[in-house]
């Protein structure tokens, strides 16, 4: 089932890749809301099934800017296809994740800052916040190494996120994934806000005290229920501004 119904046609995209930029260009202003965007850098990508070929934003664009008509499409080579000039960094870090991951559909960078206070401590995401333990057993960690169009670092990317929806890049932000924008979306919101949560604590001070051993140790909670809170989420957009949509 897709997450929100385009309202045109674009002439020579098929329906379902029509529905995809919709999709994709609200996730940006959606996260552009929650501080997810840092001028032009960053990005969000969805990959168009059956192809290996996926959607980025134009590199000189805003997230709250990006509209469906003005997504770029790359092939997994890293080719743009048809028209555009996405981030050259954008396309390496996404590249190498989607390649790597048929079972991934989308994926978030972003440099929010709380995450990446914590991507830089050595303890890295603490299990002791409800928003935190739903990471349990799905974190990924990447150190900061070469530039990111490195072909190296890419390959080093994507064998540090293995099989973990989530990643913490050290010294750098997170990167999530989904087989849908929402998923991903959702799991940047809270991995923020496990962050968030860790960071006001540990500046107290004072001793933390964790939740019992078991749920410390048990598996996260990651996507299904969770993305309930999308299509609300889709609702207040287009009553605030639907011109993502063009």
């Amino acid at each position: 089932m897709t997450e929100t119904v385009a309202r045109t046609s674009t002439p020579g995209v098929s329906a379902e890749e029509r529905e995809l930029r919709v999709q994709l260009a609200a996730v940006h202003r959606i996260a552009d809301w929650y501080g997810m965007s840092e001028l032009t850098s960053t990005h969000i990508t969805l990959r168009i099934p059956d192809t290996d070929t996926y959607l980025i934003k134009q590199g000189n664009m805003l997230f709250d800017e990006v509209t469906a008509s003005s997504l770029v499409k790359v092939d997994l080579s890293g080719n743009v296809v048809g028209e555009g000039s996405p981030n050259g960094a954008g396309v390496a870090i996404h590249g190498s994740i989607l390649r790597a991951r048929p079972d991934v559909n989308c994926c978030l960078h972003s440099h929010m800052p709380y995450a990446t206070a914590v991507s830089s401590l050595e303890c890295g995401l603490l299990p002791m916040t409800q928003a935190s333990l739903r990471f349990n057993k799905q974190m990924a960690y990447h150190n900061y190494g070469r530039a990111a169009t490195d072909p190296i670092e890419c390959d080093l990317l994507a064998e540090d996120m293995a099989d973990k929806p989530v990643m913490l890049m050290r010294n750098h932000g997170l990167l999530t994934t989904g087989k849908t924008v929402g998923e991903a979306f959702v799991s940047a919101f809270y991995l923020e806000k496990a962050c968030q949560f860790q960071v006001i604590a540990q500046s107290t001070g004072q001793p933390i005290v964790f939740p019992k051993e078991e749920l410390q140790t048990g598996e996260g909670r990651l996507g299904g229920g969770d993305v309930a809170a999308w299509a609300p989420l889709l609702r207040k957009l287009d009553r605030l501004d639907p011109s993502y949509r063009d």
